[in-house]
């Protein structure tokens, strides 16, 4: 009997994604310091594309230099040079060698720039990210023009993505990045014509949906990453993303990937945050609980048709067939068990029933100094160096061809740690 995974995915637009496996988004920071595709990043897509996914999506692609999610990420701010564009089609061309889809991502990520990017991030209000530390800097209020620039931006990239030879693209407004900032009252509080209700905070998100549209027609995928919620007090709640769910199908879109989280609180990464998880009027499922965000899917599919893609905590088989079979779920995100296990969806498909948890063994403290995690100026460094071990294997795979599972955290930090200096010098 054919594997669920193998069955074909048609979307609105009229595309169809081969199976119901997708490579979530994940950071590479294989670019070069100009935000230009390497080589050592094509290789990394080409063995992913080996893996079985029908689905790849790209990390960040960011659409404003100043404002990059980490160095390293590639950069289509204008439309390309002759360079850009031969770099972009060998990305392309490695990442879909075996039929599958290949989307980008593209991003802008406002207040949540790392300092040593931009000391002063543009964002929508001048609301500085609640991380201890110091590494982000004090935002600025975005003015309304600037606002039209970043929508014609996303335009502009999405219209290079596809001349390059990308099959799709996703809007990133989910995890506290730039649109998902839009979208909380807690970091929006402008009182113009982008801030204050709902409808008014998802202005900027369904203006860049349009941009994009516009650039690709309407035959593209084009998808958008949304927060279920934000998990934080005063933040975007799980009902408003019911209503910009159903104001996304109306605009066009043709799959809704479920997310949540912010880098206050990690809730995408299964991470306790700084401050308690604020609780979402969402029922129960009896679906297995290792799927963050699957409740979320469940109350959404009885407001919204589009497909959902559903990524975060998938291990075993047998959740992610339960996901699919409900119709909780259209497509399955997998993400870092596929930094070490490249071919991770083909061995699903063979039977594997279950993938590794790298993270439960991962820590930036020796077992007898544990504790110090507890520390709250500890506890957001811990977890980003937890981070920094999947980000090691990505690395290793774009310049090697395998993962390095020996590498250990505190190894990983220190040479991500030093690859971003370099990037920025």
């Amino acid at each position: 009997m054919p594997s669920l995974f193998s069955q074909s995915l048609t979307l609105p637009c009229g595309a169809v994604l081969p199976n119901r496996l997708s490579k979530a988004a994940m950071t590479e920071g294989l670019a070069t310091a100009e935000g230009i595709p390497t080589a050592e990043l094509a290789r990394l897509y080409g063995l992913w594309s080996d893996g079985g996914a029908g689905m790849l999506l790209s990390g960040n692609i960011i659409i404003d230099k100043d404002h990059l999610e980490r160095p390293g990420n590639v950069v289509i701010d204008r439309p390309p040079s002759r360079q850009m564009r031969d770099a972009l089609a060998r990305w392309a061309a490695d990442a879909t060698r075996n039929g599958n889809q290949f989307w980008a991502q593209i991003s802008h990520a406002g207040r949540q720039t790392q300092k040593l990017v931009n000391k002063n991030p543009k964002a929508p209000s001048a609301i500085k990210l609640g991380l201890p530390g110091g590494q982000f800097g004090e935002p600025v209020a975005l003015m309304i023009d600037e606002i039209h620039d970043i929508v014609q931006r996303f335009g502009v990239c999405a219209a290079a993505v596809k001349e390059a030879g990308f099959t799709g693209v996703q809007i990133h407004a989910a995890h506290g990045y730039l649109l998902s900032q839009f979208l909380s009252p807690r970091s929006n509080q402008r009182i113009d014509v982008y801030g204050g209700d709902l409808a008014n905070r998802a202005r900027a998100l369904l203006e860049v949906v349009a941009s994009v549209r516009a650039a690709v027609g309407p035959d593209f995928p084009v998808a958008v990453k949304l927060n279920s919620a934000d998990f934080q007090k005063g933040g975007f709640a799980f009902e408003e993303s019911l209503q910009v769910a159903q104001w996304l199908q109306e605009a066009s879109i043709d799959l809704i990937e479920i997310s949540g989280g912010t880098y206050e609180q990690p809730k995408l990464l299964g991470l306790a945050g700084m401050e308690e998880e604020e609780k979402q009027n969402v029922a129960q499922s009896t679906m297995m609980r290792e799927a963050y965000f699957v409740d979320f899917a469940v109350a959404m599919r009885k407001k919204v048709t589009v497909p959902l893609m559903v990524t975060g905590g998938f291990r075993q088989r047998t959740a992610m067939e339960q996901a699919l079979e409900s119709g909780a779920a259209d497509l399955i995100g997998l993400g870092r068990p596929m930094c070490v296990m490249t071919d991770a969806p083909n061995q699903l498909t063979a039977g594997l029933e279950e993938l590794p948890r790298y993270e439960n063994s991962l820590s930036l403290f020796p077992s007898w100094l544990a504790w110090l995690g507890n520390l709250k100026i500890l506890k957001a460094v811990a977890g980003f160096a937890v981070q920094y071990w999947f980000y090691g294997q990505i690395d290793s795979i774009g310049r090697t061809g395998s993962a390095d599972p020996k590498l250990t955290v505190f190894e990983a930090t220190k040479k991500t740690m030093a690859a971003q200096k370099k990037l920025m010098r």
